[in-house]
């Protein structure tokens, strides 16, 4: 008989107890994560991730119909280590919230590779912990809940725009064995001369000749963070 399929790992119904195999849940996605911080994003298969946990197939497949439902969970996880907004302030809070989503980003930088792939990840308890704690930050603060919504929305798309693009510059870092420093030292040159016709440009890469990069990103992201904030405070009441 062919296994039933649902459109969601969240929409499969739990295994009876006495039907649970040895393999647990939580051991495949946190294997899966291993793996992927190791060895980024080309690395997760179900294949590797049984040789791995040194398991059958059939002992993952009690737990997760393939590949699709894996990525589910593992995102879900990743959003698990984001504290959710505290009662306070919301400005504070709304920043404490946005720093900490992108700094977790960063610790796996192959994240965003896999929100394309994350199907209904937004179902996933730790996902629906940290909108419902947000919401209610904002609502708290006195957004109407559909305000509330828009700012929840707004603050996660610039965070994880700009954490993303953050973490495919690591990635490819990561691949070249370079500092950060000595990438840039090495690419510099060329991009003077791509941006030789563009004064704007030339007038922007000139300033941050000699910036750090790291620096140039946290202030960057803060700078990019405040003008959200201030957006959103024109929505209250």
């Amino acid at each position: 008989m062919a296994r039933k399929s649902f459109p969601s790992v969240w929409a499969r119904p739990p295994k009876r107890q006495r039907d649970q195999p040895s393999l647990s849940r939580e051991q495949i996605v946190s294997a899966a994560i291993e793996l992927l911080d190791a060895e980024g994003i080309d690395a997760l298969s179900m294949r590797k991730l049984g040789i791995r946990l040194n398991a059958a197939a059939a002992s993952m497949y009690t737990h997760v119909a393939g590949k699709d439902e894996l990525v589910e969970l593992v995102v879900d996880e990743i959003y698990g280590e984001v504290e959710p907004p505290r009662p306070g302030q919301w400005r504070t809070a709304a920043t404490r919230f946005a720093h900490d989503l992108r700094s977790t980003f960063l610790r796996h930088p192959w994240i965003g590779s896999l929100l394309g792939e994350a199907g209904v990840a937004y179902l996933g308890p730790n996902v629906l912990m940290l909108s419902e704690a947000t919401l209610a930050l904002f609502e708290d603060a006195g957004f109407s809940l559909d305000d509330a919504d828009l700012a929840l929305n707004t603050v996660m798309a610039y965070v994880v725009g700009r954490a993303t693009s953050e973490a495919a510059w690591l990635t490819t870092l990561n691949r070249s064995g370079q500092t950060e420093q000595a990438w840039k030292a090495q690419l510099w040159p060329a991009a003077e001369q791509a941006v030789r016709e563009y004064p704007r440009l030339k007038k922007l890469y000139a300033a941050q000749r000699n910036q750090k990069p790291d620096e140039t990103n946290n202030a960057d992201f803060e700078r990019g963070l405040e003008c959200v904030l201030d957006g959103l405070a024109t929505k209250l009441p």
